[in-house]
């Protein structure tokens, strides 16, 4: 029989971005890890959003986002601001300097190497996910810094979580590997949860050594 080893995963690479929308009355932006590069001519990418997020649900409402590619420039602070907080009550860019693409969407370009503004063209229901693919619009370098990368942020950016040891005979644990929540039970937390810090799925999880 086959094994599905989901660890596994975890030896893809990624790079990290900040993706940003506006409702119309307010700008928007998250962490993310999934966009892909789908075609050369024309440019399209692709990327995946969590349905969880708002992010998800002003992309379905306007059609339009703007990815910017994090350089290894980035601090801890821009993963908290856009990655765990949500736009429904949090204004991300309040007090912050930024510049805007021709769409008219935020550019968070302090620190980033690149921007790609995208039109979406056709969406796919993954379930706990929609991928939106997208019409490259505009792109711009800025910088010849080097990418952030999945393993470069948990190496050297992500501050190390202090989680107490477990008392005797307690539940096991599962640790969020974004940003370091803890679950306790028994069994890897189910399919549909949800890290209720950084919305990270916890089917990837990883049980506490």
């Amino acid at each position: 029989m086959a094994i599905v080893d989901n660890k596994s995963l975890f030896k893809i690479g990624y790079g990290l971005y900040v993706v940003t929308t506006s409702d119309g009355k307010r700008d928007n932006g998250m962490i993310c890890n999934t966009v892909v590069q789908v075609t050369g001519e024309p440019p399209r990418l692709a990327v995946t959003i969590n349905k969880a997020n708002y992010t998800h649900d002003t992309i379905r409402a306007t059609g339009k986002m703007n990815v910017c590619t994090l350089s290894q420039s980035a601090p801890f602070s821009v993963f908290e601001n856009f990655g765990f907080r949500s736009g429904r009550d949090t204004d991300k860019f309040d007090g912050a300097a930024f510049t805007r693409s021709a769409n008219g969407l935020v550019v968070v370009s302090r620190h980033s190497n690149s921007f790609f503004s995208l039109a979406v063209e056709s969406y796919v229901d993954l379930g706990t996910h929609g991928m939106f693919i997208c019409a490259v619009t505009e792109a711009q370098t800025l910088s010849d810094e080097p990418t952030m990368t999945y393993d470069y942020y948990q190496e050297n950016v992500k501050p190390k979580p202090q989680i107490a040891p477990a008392a005797p005979g307690a539940p096991k644990r599962w640790i969020c590997p974004i940003c370091g929540y803890v679950y306790e039970g028994e069994g890897q937390p189910p399919a549909d949860y949800l890290c209720p810090l950084c919305k990270h799925p916890g089917s990837e999880f990883v049980e506490e050594a």
